[in-house]
């Protein structure tokens, strides 16, 4: 079970409602908190802080009590609203344009892009903030971040992706030589999808229209685009008409400087051969 941010009133509202519900469900069975948990495999206080609407349950937890509850499916379908409610406000809010994309364009000069690290990799991403996340706080933010990828598994062919790296993200031995090298191979599996194109920025250009830092552009079903960037503790979303227009026309110079698609893919794999 994942912690949750107190500050974040609309996850607490529906984390609340959730142990609510397994508390009627609970009593209507005539179960104590403690014969809950040995019932389906957790404590007591487990069980509590959930009814508190103090934990966001697991799927399994979820599960579990719906089946000893007899709650007839009732406790079970709750997991899509408590896995929304589980990750930052940001994260869902970013989550929801991006299921509204039919495009979506990013370049990145540090790291790998989130929407196609590994866990491995972004467990590293995270683990490398200084001050220190919790061991919580970093289960919370993979899982958040890998439930955004979900967007990417090839199981539709909108949106469509344009990832521009810098040289420097792809070199940069994030986790170690291990997770690195996982992780080039992560992205020449999804360079292959139709409805995706990787390029690479070599460090060897003179020109680099992306010195500024990373940034993300989506462009929505209504024909509208925002901008996004997070840097330093920021996430900023960019909808100002003129903004978007110089990231757009940013973007366009980053790609014209960058290798073409099957370039990089074979750029990648020489990185990978020297990692």
């Amino acid at each position: 079970m994942e912690p949750y941010g107190a500050d974040d009133e609309e996850s607490a509202a529906v984390l609340r409602t959730v142990g609510k519900i397994l508390k009627a469900c609970r009593e209507r069975k005539g179960l104590t908190q403690a014969e809950l948990g040995a019932a389906i495999g957790y404590s007591e206080e487990q069980v509590s802080s959930v009814e508190r609407g103090r934990r966001a349950p697991s799927a399994k937890f979820l599960d579990a009590a719906d089946r000893v509850l007899d709650a007839g499916g009732l406790i079970a379908g709750l997991k899509k609203d408590v896995e929304e409610a589980r990750y930052p406000k940001k994260v869902r809010d970013l989550a929801k344009l991006e299921g509204e994309a039919v495009e979506i364009c990013a370049y990145d000069n540090s790291v790998v892009n989130g929407l196609l690290q590994t866990e491995e990799y972004l467990k590293a991403v995270f683990g490398s903030r200084r001050p220190a996340f919790s061991e919580e706080e970093v289960e919370r933010l993979v899982a958040a971040r890998l439930a955004r990828q979900r967007i990417i598994d090839g199981k539709q062919m909108i949106p469509s992706f344009s990832f521009v790296h810098d040289e420097a993200a792809l070199r940069r031995r994030v986790g170690g030589r291990m997770v690195l090298r996982r992780q080039l191979e992560r992205l020449l599996e999804v360079g292959q999808m139709r409805n995706v194109e990787i390029q690479v920025l070599p460090m060897d250009r003179e020109d680099n229209a992306g010195l500024g830092g990373p940034f993300h552009l989506l462009r929505l079903k209504e024909g509208t685009t925002v901008g996004h960037n997070e840097v330093q503790r920021t996430s900023r979303l960019i909808s100002e008409p003129k903004e978007v227009q110089i990231l757009e026309l940013r973007y366009g110079v980053i790609r014209a400087q960058a290798l073409p698609p099957q370039e990089s893919l074979t750029f990648i794999e020489k990185v990978l051969g020297e990692t």
